[in-house]
């Protein structure tokens, strides 16, 4: 047990690392991307505003997905590697259904690493949580003064 409550302290630390840092250069870029439309504003029709808002939503979300991505194939990878699940294909769909908290069920996960997939479901209810908090402080931004 405490192997498993090693490793999964480890995963959590890891993918909240990797979240922030995300979150961090996607907000880095969103402040650029204010600034400079800012400065071209004046003149611009609304249409053109619109653009690009519509396409920062776009970036904005694809780029979480991405990054939840990344934090599922994680889990996936470890479940592998520790011999937790045989085959990738049934790794990553059982990670992914762990990590949204779905969870229909924990067939074919070794006994012993059950306590892994309970945390990797927290840390991916906290996540996509964070996720959402981000996505609509970004969203409501985009708004025009």
């Amino acid at each position: 047990m405490l192997v498993q409550l090693a490793l999964a302290t480890l995963m959590v630390l890891l993918t909240v690392t990797i979240h922030g840092a995300g979150l961090m250069a996607l907000s880095r870029v969103m402040r650029l991307e204010a600034t400079d439309e800012r400065r071209a504003a004046h003149g611009r029709p609304g249409l053109r505003l619109a653009t690009r808002a519509f396409a920062a939503t776009m970036a904005i979300v694809l780029a979480l997905f991405t990054l939840h991505g990344i934090e599922i194939w994680l889990y996936a990878l470890v479940y592998l590697m520790t011999g937790a699940m045989a085959g990738l294909e049934h790794a990553v769909y059982f990670s992914t259904i762990t990590y949204a908290t779905i969870g229909y069920d924990d067939q074919g996960l070794g006994e012993a690493w059950k306590l892994v997939a309970a945390i990797e479901g927290v840390n991916g209810v906290i996540l996509l949580g964070w996720s959402t908090a981000f996505f609509v402080t970004m969203v409501g931004r985009l708004r025009p003064a």
